[in-house]
């Protein structure tokens, strides 16, 4: 991402004791703040996926391990197929998992696809140039190349070759590199544990009726989501009502059993804010306004042994302050190689005549033109636009964008 967001401005409110931060100098508090966690665990190729690499893993065979077919064929010996319509016998039939004797001089082989090419062979004619005669022969139609529709001994990995590096995310194809080369268990980073804290006397839990004044809590059950797709061990903690006590028991409750804690809203200076006093009575606060659009407000600090994040109250300001701010953070605690989002540049297909004093990161998708749409409202309590969203539009401070310019685009799911 580009450093597009030192202007700041110095008249913008805030609450007492908050510095103001651009984006990037935002983010590179946090990743500064970011503790690896300690441990590896031991996991079976069927429970890894999702987890983050703690040691390279090097092969030990070669893949393939031995020369075979490419294709059903024949497998021939070129100085035998001179010209097309050479005539060769059949001296023997090779099909995978089976292993070949060496092949004469004037003899083709029957071979399938993936069985090992007999030593002497250097080519396989594809069965569509062959025709089979009486007696066992073949005519050869084509004349091959050596090599041809062979695949050699190691061409894909070589004994020894590191597979996958410490830090990768473990995918199932990268799982699937691994039981190639034969591994059977992979050494991963323990689970970074993460308690989930959602304040509001107005929240209320979803299938539960609504009184007046107050709303469905939705942060709780996006951020457990995410973070659970990160491969986070998740406790889900009920939501506090705003009492100053109560808080305060709580987040000492799980600072002391996790590597993280989260909370959404409670962190300005209001009287019914008290996730702001509750943390800096159970241990350390630093408040920040962060010069972007959606998610100004940013609480960080400790609660016990365990780091704190607080997040805006709004569902978009937690959405995208997580995917922006949080979700790099946790990768780096998570020992992952790739913490930070790639950029690419797009051209927009939308006109945006609000340049404002913050960076704005604008929901946007990829329409059929594949030129980038925008969700018509910003607002940061319209959760709609995440879901329409498949990523995030990069808008510099002070910019208009116009149809036809080229604005950095984040697509979601290619977030690490």
């Amino acid at each position: 991402m580009k450093t597009s967001d030192r202007k700041i401005d110095a008249g913008a409110e805030e609450p007492a004791g908050a510095r103001v931060l651009s984006f990037d100098e935002a983010l590179a508090l946090l990743l500064a703040r970011a503790r690896k966690v300690k441990g590896i665990d031991r996991v079976p190729l069927t429970e890894a996926t999702g987890r983050i690499l703690a040691e390279p893993v090097l092969s030990s065979v070669a893949v393939p391990p031995l020369d075979n077919s490419g294709m059903d064929g024949y497998a021939v010996r070129c100085a035998d197929v001179a010209e097309a319509g050479s005539v060769l016998r059949v001296a023997q039939r090779i099909a995978a998992g089976s292993v070949g004797q060496p092949l004469e001089a004037g003899t083709a082989a029957r071979i399938f696809t993936g069985a090992p090419v007999p030593p002497g062979a250097d080519a396989v004619v594809m069965q569509e140039y062959c025709e089979v005669r009486d007696g066992g022969r073949i005519v050869i139609n084509r004349v091959p190349d050596p090599g041809e529709n062979v695949r050699m001994s190691g061409e894909d990995i070589g004994d020894g070759t590191e597979v996958l590096a410490a830090g990768t995310v473990l995918t199932p194809a990268a799982i699937g590199m691994a039981a190639s080369v034969g591994i059977a268990e992979l050494p991963v980073m323990r689970r970074l544990s993460v308690g989930v804290v959602s304040t509001g006397s107005e929240l209320v839990t979803p299938g539960e009726p609504l009184s007046e004044g107050q709303i469905y809590n939705s942060n709780r059950y996006q951020l457990v989501g995410i973070l659970t797709d990160l491969g986070c061990e998740v406790t889900d903690y009920e939501p506090l009502p705003d009492d100053f006590e109560a808080t305060r028991r709580l987040l000492r409750k799980a600072g002391a059993l996790h590597d993280l804690v989260i909370t959404s809203g409670g962190v300005s200076v209001g009287e019914e804010d008290h996730v702001k006093p509750a943390v800096e009575a159970e241990g350390e606060l630093q408040m920040y306004n962060v010069a972007v659009k959606p998610g100004k407000p940013l609480a960080f600090g400790k609660v016990g042994d365990a780091d704190f994040a607080g997040l805006p109250g709004n569902p978009v300001s937690v959405f995208v302050t997580f995917h922006m701010l949080i979700r790099p953070f946790v990768r780096k605690c998570q020992g992952a190689s790739r913490i930070l989002p790639e950029a690419r540049q797009m051209v927009a297909g939308f006109e945006w005549s609000k340049p404002g004093n913050r960076r704005e990161f604008l929901r946007v998708r990829v329409g059929a033109d594949g030129r980038l749409e925008r969700y018509p409202n910003q607002s940061s309590g319209v959760l709609t636009s995440c879901l329409w969203a498949d990523g995030l539009a990069d808008v510099a401070i002070g910019r208009k964008v116009s149809p036809g310019d080229t604005l950095d685009y984040i697509r979601f799911s290619e977030m690490p």
